[in-house]
């Protein structure tokens, strides 16, 4: 594919910082990562696992080390800040992992305070809490949780995120695996509801690409992250459809650098090189890998509803 003259892919982690050196950006903004209460986190490793039973592929996870050495990767890699997005299977136990995500971030300078939610009486005060506590995005998996956007139950919490203008990173795409309440039906219906609501679809929405991106295009605030999208893993599953390359470019800040460090079954660098395939212009890269993630989360400055992107705070 031809394109635009560019810096040079990174050729493996050791090798992203001299990338971004030479992009001349300070950091990644990585909008979707997980860190995780231990025992979350070894279950969440164990079904990766089995991933041939699930998905029929197999998944290592790369990046099985120590808390402390994962968030030190991260940091090597030129990440600006670890989001320690997490999420609920079932009722209960959102309340505990906000707690636990209080902690975590409070005992580390470089950490953004997220928070999550499951459709429950309590999600209201669940997500009031964190965000009184300064949480600056939200995690939400649809499949995992099992649960529809459009739950009654939702309803006040999309209205209470939709006024604090806190986007939710909602994974509601059918991939790896289609779920009940998965697609783009429901999340449509959620914004039809609150049309201002901030919501960043993981995954780029794989494999309902398209229809996602439409809903981007459609909504001001209403973003894509890139998580695992592009990288030849995905693409042997949920391959980029036709036209959508052609797409991006006039999503402008729309599109948020994503990971999913540390369950990844590649090297971080995959992801980058993944996005430089495409061909797009170091310009484009600099904006999805910093400009676009860093005014979403504050890193360089306040965030500004102006920008186009998926907060609404000013």
């Amino acid at each position: 594919m031809t394109g635009p003259h560019m810096v040079d892919a990174p050729s493996d982690d050791a090798d992203v910082p001299r990338y971004l050196e030479e992009l001349g950006i300070p950091a990644l903004a990585d909008v979707h990562t997980h860190f995780m209460p231990q025992q979350v986190l070894d279950k969440v490793w164990a079904y990766f696992d089995r991933a041939e039973e699930h998905y029929g592929i197999a998944w290592p996870v790369t990046y099985r080390t120590s808390e402390a050495e994962r968030l030190q990767t991260l940091r090597e890699l030129g990440a600006a800040a670890a989001v320690p997005l997490n999420y609920p299977h079932r009722p209960g136990m959102a309340s505990w992992l906000n707690a636990w995500t209080r902690e975590f971030a409070a005992a580390h300078d470089d950490v953004v305070l997220t928070g999550t939610f499951h459709p429950e009486p309590q999600a209201v005060d669940d997500v009031a809490e964190q965000i009184a506590a300064g949480a600056r995005l939200f995690k939400a998996h649809v499949q995992i949780g099992g649960w529809s956007p459009t739950d009654e139950l939702l309803a006040p919490v999309w209205a209470q995120l939709a006024e604090a203008g806190i986007p939710t990173v909602l994974h509601a795409g059918s991939a790896p695996l289609r779920g009940r309440h998965t697609g783009v039906g429901p999340v449509q219906e959620v914004l039809e509801r609150h049309p201002r609501l901030p919501l960043i679809i993981a995954h780029m929405g794989m494999p309902e690409y398209h229809v996602f991106a439409d809903l981007a295009e459609r909504y001001e605030h209403v973003c894509l992250d890139t998580t695992m999208v592009f990288t030849d893993f995905t693409e042997s599953f949920a391959p980029i459809p036709e036209g959508y390359r052609e797409r991006l470019p006039g999503l402008g800040r729309k599109v948020l650098l994503g990971s999913d460090f540390p369950n990844i079954p590649y090297p971080y660098a995959e992801q980058l090189r993944a996005l430089h395939r495409l061909r797009l212009g170091d310009g484009w890269m600099r904006r999805v890998l910093w400009h676009n993630g860093a005014e979403l989360l504050g890193l360089d400055g306040p965030i500004s509803p102006a920008a186009g992107g998926c907060s609404t705070r000013s």
